[in-house]
Formats: C-alpha cells, sequence, structure tokens
C-alpha cells in the first residue's frame, strides 16, 4: 500500500484542474480558459487497490501584484514543502517563455522528485514532442517526463502508475470514499464564479470574489409536487469598482440572471434538491488588499 501527497504546479491555464478532475472522474475544480482561475490548493483524493494518491490542485505561479496574489503563491510554496512528489505541467502548444523560466527558478528550491508532464499533446504534433523534452531535461533533474492530454485522459493511467511507484509505502491518509475536503460552501462560491468569468470580459474576472453567506435548509411548500429538498443559498460577490457591478448585472439585469441560473442548475445536480440561489453584489475597493475579505473568502 502506497499513498502520499502529490502537488499540481505550473504556470497559470496549463491544464491542472483538468487534470484533477479528469483523475477523479468528478468536478471537484472549476475549469476556466481565464488565468490565475485557482485561487487556493484543492484537495483531490484518488484511491485504488494501490494506495490512495492525495493531490494538491495549485494556483497557477505567477509573481504576485497583490495580498492576494501573494496568498495564492503561499499555497504554491506550502505545497512544494509538504508534497511527496511534484507535477509540473507544462502547456506543450506554448513556447518557452519567461513565465516558464520564473517556474523554473521556483522549483530549483525544492529537493522533492518532480515530474515533468507534458499537457495538451493532443494539440501539436508528435514529432515536435521530442525538442520539448530535450529543451526541458537538463533544466531539473526530473524523475519522469510524460506526454499527457488531461482533457482527454491520455496517459493519465501511466503517469498514476508512476505516481504509486515513487510514493512512500504508508496506509492511506483519508477514508476510501473520500473525493475532496473542500466544503459545500467553497464549491458553491467556486461554481458561482466559474459562471461569472464564462460570462464577463477579459480583466474582469481578476476583481472578483464570491462568499457564501448561507445555506438553509427550508421545508417544502403543502401539496409540492417537487419532492426534493429545498435549500435557500445567499452569496455575495465582490467587486472593486462600480462599474464592475454594472457589468456583472447586465442590461436588465440579463447578466446577473444567466450566471444564478447556470450556478443554480449545478449545484441542484450535485445536491439533488430544489435550490434557491439569491445573489448580491457588493462594491469594495482593493479587496484584493483586504485580509478580512480575503479571510472570508478562503475560511469557506
Amino acid at each position: 500500500m502506497r499513498a502520499g501527497y502529490v502537488a499540481l504546479i505550473g504556470r497559470p491555464n496549463v491544464g491542472k484542474s483538468t487534470l484533477l478532475n479528469t483523475i477523479l472522474g468528478e468536478k471537484v475544480a472549476i475549469i476556466s480558459d481565464k488565468p490565475q482561475t485557482t485561487r487556493i490548493s484543492i484537495l483531490g483524493i484518488k484511491t485504488t487497490d494501490k494506495g490512495q494518491i492525495v493531490f494538491l490542485d495549485n494556483p497557477g505561479i505567477h509573481k504576485p501584484l497583490h495580498q492576494l496574489n501573494r496568498r495564492m503563491m503561499n499555497f504554491v510554496y506550502s505545497s512544494l514543502e509538504t508534497s511527496d512528489l511534484i507535477c509540473l505541467l507544462v502547456d506543450a502548444a506554448l513556447k518557452f517563455g519567461h513565465g516558464d523560466e520564473f517556474v523554473i527558478e521556483t522549483l530549483k528550491m525544492t529537493s522533492t522528485p518532480i515530474f515533468l508532464l507534458f499537457n495538451k499533446v493532443d494539440s501539436i504534433k508528435k514529432e515536435k514532442v521530442l525538442p520539448l523534452i530535450d529543451k526541458y531535461k537538463d533544466l531539473l533533474p526530473f524523475k519522469e517526463i510524460i506526454p499527457i492530454s488531461a482533457l482527454k485522459g491520455t496517459n493519465v493511467d501511466v503517469m498514476e502508475d508512476r505516481i504509486y511507484d515513487n510514493l512512500p509505502e504508508a496506509e492511506k491518509l483519508y477514508s476510501d470514499d473520500d473525493l475532496t475536503i473542500q466544503s459545500d460552501r467553497f464549491l458553491f462560491s467556486e461554481i458561482i464564479r466559474e459562471k461569472i468569468l464564462s460570462r464577463v470580459r477579459e480583466e474582469l474576472p481578476f476583481t472578483t470574489a464570491v462568499l457564501v453567506d448561507s445555506i438553509e435548509d427550508r421545508e417544502r411548500a403543502p401539496h409540492s409536487k417537487d419532492l426534493r429538498p429545498r435549500k435557500f443559498i445567499n452569496a455575495t460577490i465582490f467587486v472593486e469598482r462600480d462599474n464592475h457591478r454594472k457589468i456583472i448585472i447586465g442590461r436588465h439585469g440579463s447578466v446577473i440572471k444567466a450566471i444564478g441560473t447556470e450556478a443554480r442548475k449545478e449545484i441542484e445536480d450535485i445536491l439533488e434538491a430544489r435550490i434557491y440561489l439569491d445573489l448580491h453584489i457588493k462594491v469594495k475597493s482593493r479587496w484584493r488588499d483586504s485580509a478580512n475579505v480575503l479571510d472570508l473568502i478562503e475560511g469557506q
């Protein structure tokens, strides 16, 4: 029996969250084409007959400009210190740049074994993979180099086998049924944020955050034909400027209505319940540098 922690590391938008969801077969991390979607380390647990791998999906490695970004990078550093193995994801379709140099320099600080995973190999020609390997193999002493497709699952089984081979012999860290330790509040706030990310323009996602204020059980209405449990969820969307608030509301409330509808439907599927979702927008200048707001969001 082998068990241990594996950190998923890389630049923003290289497919770390997609890989975690593919490994687990369920969605525990939100997906977006916007950079810096993941803001804390999200834990996902894969249990098999061989043992248990506890994955840590981390924020993308970047140079922090705000307190929010500094906290994001602290999650990365903590993950590097506590993990038994590191998986560095690289987008095979992108050229090596300054961001990749920063990631490599960050990883030079650790002695933990590192796997190099070339992601999105399904999007490039096969003859381009070997030059990529040649480019990276001398940058760090990688334990394994594996081309994968997080989206299609290519070589993910190979990756898992290699991970088990390199984890310590140990008892399971969590029960067999555990998939994640994130709370419902955190998951629902992330689902709402995911819907915001899909509907707002490029510069706005960095200045939005979601806090689930309450989740309440309510009795079904008398003679209701819908026999599902009923839950009322109240959530606050933080923005930094009034014009950001107007963007999220949209013309005649169309955007906020669409966000609420999409989030409600996904939460209903998860809980198998009738969901009433009440969204509020709060303008909080420089919330990304507010310890109080960040503590509330991270503490969900």
